[in-house]
């Protein structure tokens, strides 16, 4: 299916309003950015006028300075205008609570605007958060117990957080980092009163962005060298200047992981490269494993091709 024919059925869709949300979704180098910012342009030539706007749905570009390590590519949207990317500074810990709330208030803001909203990006648990109205504990941080946390193997941290609540499905422990969030909170939950989000799911028709195992592994690593050549290296750099500490750079995985260890002399550059091309093809294997499961779950997601 084509760009033009997708905003073609969602702004008809949405106009009737059997729809008010489209989401873009798919794996790392996919072509999410390109393919939303294409539809995008399509409705507001459809529409006469610029209406579409795009959310952002990735946990990493939220964070002002990792530009060249998450993919930012601002330059892709063009006139488009685009929310949720650059709204807390390197250094935090953005969480999935924070991201609901905040998607919902730009939502709701393009709406009343009379925009039409598309959400991009590759986060799973950003995407369902936004648009299937789960009700979320907002739990602070606790970097006392999270140190305490990763003292432990990974099996006992998930026999402990059996301990506390019924372990549906692996959403919570598929990485250690979220494996001691889900523990972070499911302990703050049994010792205090918490607040939870209440949101009404969307009505979101989802477009997949479908590209072959070997086309996708090798975009990741021709990614790789032109974000290497572009100054990846340098940014991270100037992250730790900034005063930034290695291990909350370290929590943010992947690029800034893998070369901060590099910086702080832990691997040589060659390692480091190797490392985290490895990484970032099991991160999009991932990525398709957790749209799979949405669709187990009951999401109808349209597959297409990029452009």
């Amino acid at each position: 299916m084509s760009t033009g024919e997708i905003a073609c059925s969602y702004l008809d869709q949405f106009r009737n309003g059997e729809r008010d949300l489209l989401a873009v979704i798919g794996p790392t180098a996919s072509g999410k950015s390109r393919f939303a910012v294409s539809v995008a342009r399509e409705i507001n030539r459809l529409a006469g006028k610029p209406v579409a706007e795009i959310l952002s749905a990735d946990s990493r570009q939220v964070y002002k300075g990792m530009d060249i390590g998450t993919g930012k590519d601002l330059d892709e949207y063009g006139e488009i205008p685009y929310c949720l990317v650059d709204i807390v500074e390197a250094g935090t810990k953005y969480n999935i609570f924070e991201y609901q709330r905040d998607f919902e208030r730009e939502y709701s803001r393009i709406l009343k605007e009379g925009g039409v909203p598309i959400l991009c990006g590759g986060s799973g648990l950003y995407i369902e958060a936004a648009t299937c109205g789960y009700s979320l504990p907002e739990v602070p941080p606790d970097p006392a117990l999270r140190a305490e946390l990763e003292k432990e193997d990974t099996d006992t941290l998930i026999a402990r957080l059996a301990s506390l609540k019924p372990l549906h499905n692996s959403t919570d422990y598929d990485t250690r980092k979220r494996l001691i969030r889900a523990l972070e909170i499911a302990i703050y939950e049994a010792e205090h009163p918490v607040a939870k989000s209440h949101y009404l799911p969307k009505n979101c028709r989802y477009i997949g962005i479908s590209v072959s195992r070997d086309e996708r592994n090798a975009r990741i690593d021709r990614r790789l060298d032109k974000r290497l050549d572009e100054g990846m290296v340098e940014e991270v750099r100037s992250l730790l200047d900034r005063g930034i500490k290695p291990d909350d750079l370290i929590y943010y995985g992947l690029e800034y992981k893998f070369i901060t260890l590099y910086l702080t002399g832990e691997t040589g550059r060659d390692e480091m490269k190797e490392k985290l091309r490895i990484a970032i093809h099991q991160f999009a294997k991932r990525q398709m494993t957790w749209s799979r499961g949405m669709e187990r779950r009951g999401i109808e997601i349209e597959w297409t091709e990029a452009v």
